[in-house]
């Protein structure tokens, strides 16, 4: 049976001691803390990196819509005239008309490290002085979900930067867990959700990814894939230069609630079946969708062979029991799990996740069921 939990929600996040607070004149509120990534600590405690969602209070002052964006000089706010934008949800806007689409946000996302103990079961510390911020142009309008691969003695830990450059893949990595280096962009535009394997494969780094774009093409009528964004395979020799595999990777099956996007959920680690894999599946269901995990083994010495595709019963989905003190917070009109990462922890595998973009849940759930 699995057990799931909330271990850090928006009223655990102290944002006197938010990294906005050194220079943005505005109040805000936290949206959510949610889609951790996850990693043990050589100690043998776990480390939650979540990512904390900062809001403006006020979205909208004077008939404009405002924006935080970080400088190198403190954070600013940015003002858009309402008669040039569609914002029926005060977290965007769109401006209107705007080819190719442009929109905006009205929070900014940061990265807070919270400690917790090796079950999973408690916080042990928030390690505020250690928060991840934006720090280039190329984040300047936010730092999102995380995920961290302990490989070789380092942590390796990827992320979605946010600007209106691009919207890329950044590295940082660690030497004990807790302390990280940005590195730099890996992986260019609008390409998400990248899970270093939890070790080499033939000597080289390898990676999940998920590439994204405006178009797709349909697959022959025969085919048993649904089309559209998929997981991905690629390579690296030192985890900053990476060539795509030319062989696919995970698609989306006719036939299955995956049947609008799916991503990699958290990194890749090795059992005796082979590399497994927990992703998200998005089914078709209001501007949202519906967000579910489930899993997947791929071959140890050739990941590009799936192994099994588990698409059929989720693993996990949303359970509104775990956020009913704290639904009057809730902002999404669909149901949403969204995994991100996973550790061992005997004969159980303990699982992070954001659960409806709100808070971070744990989950235990035994070897035996995914096997």
């Amino acid at each position: 049976m699995i057990d799931d939990a909330l271990i850090f929600t928006p009223e655990d996040v102290d944002l006197s001691r938010s990294p906005l607070r050194r220079s943005l004149d505005a109040d805000t509120y936290v949206l959510g803390a949610f889609n951790p990534g996850l990693t043990r600590l050589p100690g043998g405690n776990l480390l939650l990196m979540v990512r904390v969602a900062e809001a403006l209070t006020q979205p909208v002052v004077d008939g404009h819509a405002r924006a935080i964006r970080w400088t190198p000089d403190g954070y600013v706010l940015d003002s858009y005239p309402l008669d040039g934008l569609e914002m029926d949800d005060p977290r965007t806007f769109r401006l209107r008309g705007s080819v190719p689409p442009l929109s905006g946000l009205t929070s900014l996302s940061w990265l807070l490290p919270v400690e917790i103990t090796g079950d999973g079961r408690s916080v042990v510390k928030v390690h505020y002085d250690k928060a991840i911020e934006p720090s280039a142009s190329f984040m300047a309008l936010g730092v999102e979900d995380a995920r961290i691969s302990l490989i070789g003695g380092a942590w390796y830990m990827t992320v979605c930067a946010v600007s209106d450059e691009r919207q890329c893949t950044a590295l940082y990595r660690s030497v004990n867990g807790l302390d990280y280096r940005c590195e730099g962009i890996v992986l260019d535009h609008q390409n998400k959700d990248m899970c270093l394997f939890e070790g080499k494969v033939g000597g080289k780094f390898m990676a999940l990814t998920r590439p994204l774009g405006e178009a797709w093409f349909a697959p022959p009528p025969d085919s048993p894939y649904a089309g559209g964004p998929a997981i991905q395979l690629a390579q690296s020799p030192d985890a900053l230069h990476w060539k795509p595999l030319d062989t696919p990777g995970l698609r989306a099956r006719r036939g299955t609630s995956t049947n609008r996007r799916m991503g990699g959920g958290t990194p890749p680690v090795l059992t005796p079946q082979g590399w497994l894999m927990l992703y998200h599946g998005v089914e078709q269901r209001a501007a949202i969708g519906a967000y579910r995990t489930f899993w997947a083994l791929l071959d140890r010495d050739d990941p590009t062979v799936v192994l099994r595709q588990e698409d059929g019963v989720p693993l996990l989905e949303e359970r509104p029991a775990l956020t009913e003190a704290i639904a009057d917070r809730r902002y999404l009109p669909a149901p949403v799990v969204f995994t991100t990462g996973i550790v061992d922890a005997g004969d159980v595998w303990i699982v992070a996740s954001g659960e409806a973009d709100l808070a971070c849940r744990i989950s235990h759930i035994p070897k035996a069921r995914v096997e």
